[in-house]
């Protein structure tokens, strides 16, 4: 904005009858009951800073809180599985192990006249292809090892690291990575090796179109998954849990042997990752070997995002899983796991190294911390332990491949296509799914909705974007004056909301307030990399914004443009990868900021503050649907360039505008496919007044699926006895504010008069 001089005393005019000397600032430029601010650079880049700082801080206390969550009962080993039944349930669900898996006799030889299933042979066992259902239409697929003579010694699902193909870690090729699964063999071990899907990192667009964003496998089918409540992650435990049904089910038909087979699991890598989830889950794995993974997990956001589980350190680090598996024994055979560096060419930037002998040993330490060791293992689980240590020791010649030109991907092609497939069909039933959680609200009269409702923010606030419980300090204003025009003036303001994150805006307030006037106020926000100034400066019009807010206070209205935290392009997107581990969202602070800022114009006295209005484009149009959902006091909402099929948008594999095919992979919130679309987050505004505004050709979207999420909203609220307060304005152009009807729309539910 225009640099102004500092005025000691603003003296306004009321045109007609006197004049009146409202707020003013002080000698220093500062607003009455601020200090002066003194801030210097550029204060949207310290924001971002400093919750960066104050979510690192989280992160490391969250080792700590995790005491909170664990009632860990030794006093037998049945009373101590009973104990941390509670986590292995929470655990489960949020990797997205939720789908009933489907039972099956044994695994199919997977073979042709060409290609026979027969793919490898050493001296003691035979190397089958093979393949098994898991969950839905979704198969294992990979190598089953069968000893040629004697009793099996034991059942094992061995996993390689995600660009480990099964034939590598069975010895059959020369590849990255120890052969654990030969080794076992050799033991005498019965052994499946699923494939897991890999790292290979390609461009991603819908079929027939070219370019999008360069993502790994893992990380385009984690985008979708994950806003369904499921977990690439938990669609490769099923599949070795899928493993340990069949293992169960042959023992149990057999005539002869165990009804309790022995049952191993060991992974490298990503593998190990999967052995240590499966086990904590299932207590039927007798024992569970890692290699190249157990170690610190406080950095998770710096590992690839298909790692990334919501709420995953909020209670479960390396050393809490270990000891889930407990008293059974988790065997730990070796730290050099694979090397990773994903570029950001579109997905998410990532790394991996081997961890330090240093690391693991202190993960290991904490977990002997947590449990009591005079509770001893079974004989059953202390052999396998025995069998899984000595799996890093080759014994014998190599098998023989059988297989000749064989190609992998083929094979990961299908097992990709099958995941793909499953979550776009869970998306076809997400909306009955949602239909029936919502199914408690009462709409039987404006009193009723608003009870039933609150249930419904609750785990909104909880259980999608996030909550911080912390107390939050003194608000400590600070502001500035900088700018004026003949209509209003223009104050730079900083609020106090936690250590290290504060609120930071512009606030408008018109010349000619009356003395003892209370207006409205409309906040205003801008979108992705915007600034403050983008709204409220009047020689600034921008492409997008038209300087809404500046003409908002044209009009006589109080404007608070505060300053969000979507700039600095990957800085923002790395504060959600730090986030969710901790069960929290970019949306966990900026709700708690824009609490504050109304904390802070409820003081001012020209604020009437139930008439406090919000007003946002682009990415503050996500922060119109998200925010007043959880702020009441917010009187109405109006969401330009963004309402949409949200859930769709960010999940469908088959439509151009997919968030799937973008740089934006920050987009998806866990499980919002089931809970909250943004016709559910407009019941959560609801009764109160709101409003979409919608250029025809806004590429955020396509009038088909903002007009299909908007009639649902226009049901709710005539259902409610108020279909006139919501409306949609669809006007010729694109991706900005118009105003027109938005600013009529304000006018009349926030009961004012322009100026």
């Amino acid at each position: 904005m225009r640099n102004a001089s500092r005025l000691s005393k603003i003296v306004w005019l009321w045109f007609g009858l006197s004049i009146a000397v409202p707020l003013c600032a002080d000698e220093s430029g500062a607003l009455p009951g601020t200090k002066p601010l003194t801030r210097d650079g550029d204060i949207a880049s310290q924001l971002v800073e400093g919750v960066d700082r104050f979510l690192l801080q989280e992160l490391d206390k969250s080792i700590a809180a995790r005491a909170k969550f664990w009632q860990r009962d030794f006093s037998s080993a049945d009373a101590y599985y009973k104990s941390i039944e509670p986590n292995r349930k929470h655990l489960a669900h949020i990797l997205g192990v939720r789908d009933p898996r489907v039972p099956f006799d044994g695994p199919e030889y997977v073979g042709t006249a060409s290609q026979p299933a027969l793919v490898g042979e050493a001296e003691r066992y035979q190397i089958f292809s093979v393949r098994w259902p898991a969950f839905g239409n979704v198969t294992g697929e990979g190598l089953m090892l069968v000893p040629k003579s004697g009793p099996i010694k034991a059942n094992m699902v061995v996993i390689p690291d995600a660009d480990q193909t099964p034939e590598a870690i069975c010895g059959l090729i020369e590849g990255p990575g120890p052969t654990l699964a030969r080794n076992l063999a050799e033991q005498g071990c019965r052994v499946i090796v699923p494939v897991l899907i890999d790292r290979s990192l390609k461009p991603r667009a819908p079929p027939g179109r070219q370019g999008g964003a360069r993502l790994t496998n893992r990380e385009y089918l984690y985008r979708s998954a994950f806003e369904l409540g499921r977990h690439l992650i938990g669609y490769e435990v099923q599949k070795v849990l899928a493993c340990v049904d069949w293992f169960y089910r042959e023992a149990n038909q057999s005539e002869s042997g165990s009804k309790d087979p022995q049952i191993g699991v060991l992974g490298y890598g990503e593998g190990g990752m999967l052995a240590l989830y499966s086990a904590a889950i299932d207590t039927r794995i007798d024992s569970c070997g890692v290699h190249g993974y157990f170690g610190s997990r406080q950095r998770i956001w710096d590992e690839p995002i298909d790692r990334n589980v919501f709420g995953l350190l909020e209670r479960y680090g390396d050393a809490e899983l270990a000891s889930m598996v407990f008293p059974r024994r988790v065997v730990i055979t070796g730290n050099d796991g694979p090397i990773v560096n994903l570029p950001s060419e579109g997905g998410a930037p990532a790394k991996l190294a081997p961890i330090t002998a240093e690391d693991s040993a202190a993960e290991w330490k904490r977990y002997q911390s947590l449990v009591n060791t005079r509770l001893e293992p079974n004989e059953q689980s202390k052999k396998l332990a025995t069998l899984l240590q000595d799996a890093v020791k080759p014994q014998g010649k190599a098998p023989t491949f059988l297989r000749k030109g064989f190609d992998p991907a083929t094979r990961q092609l299908r097992q990709l296509q099958e995941m793909d497939l499953f979550t776009q069909q869970l998306l076809n039933e997400s909306q009955y799914v949602r239909q029936d959680f919502m199914g408690k609200l009462n709409t039987s009269n404006l009193d009723e909705y608003r009870k039933s409702v609150e249930q419904y923010r609750e785990i909104f606030r909880h259980q999608v974007i996030g909550h911080f419980p912390n107390p939050v300090l003194p608000m400590n204003p600070a502001s500035r004056k900088a700018d004026e025009t003949n209509k209003w003036t223009a104050y730079e303001v900083t609020l106090d909301v936690f250590p290290d994150v504060f609120a930071y805006g512009i606030l408008l307030l018109p010349n000619n307030i009356r003395p003892g006037e209370r207006r409205p106020v409309v906040v205003c926000q801008h979108g992705l990399e915007g600034r403050p100034s983008d709204v409220c400066d009047p020689d600034k019009i921008t492409p997008y914004y038209n300087s809404f807010g500046a003409s908002l206070a044209d009009r006589g209205y109080i404007v608070f443009a505060p300053q969000n935290c979507y700039i600095g392009k990957a800085d923002f997107r790395l504060l959600q990868r730090k986030a969710n581990p901790i069960k929290l969202s970019l949306f966990s602070y900026i709700v708690r900021r824009h609490e504050r800022i109304i904390d802070w114009l409820e003081t001012l006295p020209m604020v009437d503050g139930k008439r406090i209005g919000f007003y946002g484009l682009s990415y503050g149009g996500k922060t119109a649907m998200r925010v007043p959902a959880l702020v009441p006091r917010y009187a109405l909402s109006i969401c330009s360039g963004d309402f949409n099929e949200w859930v769709g948008k960010n999940i469908l594999t088959d439509y151009p505008g997919s968030y799937v095919f973008t740089f934006e992979h920050e987009m998806p919130e866990f499980d919002l496919g089931h809970t909250f679309n943004y016709a559910e987050m407009a019941f959560l505004i609801a009764p109160r007044p709101f409003m979409v505004e919608r250029g025809h050709d806004d590429g955020v979207g396509i009038d088909e699926m903002v007009s299909w999420e908007f009639a649902r909203v226009r049901r709710q609220y005539s259902r409610l006895n108020i279909p006139e307060k919501t409306e949609i304005t669809y006007f010729p152009g694109g991706h900005e504010v118009r105003g027109g009807p938005c600013f009529d729309f304000l006018d009349r539910h926030l009961q004012f008069k322009p100026r």
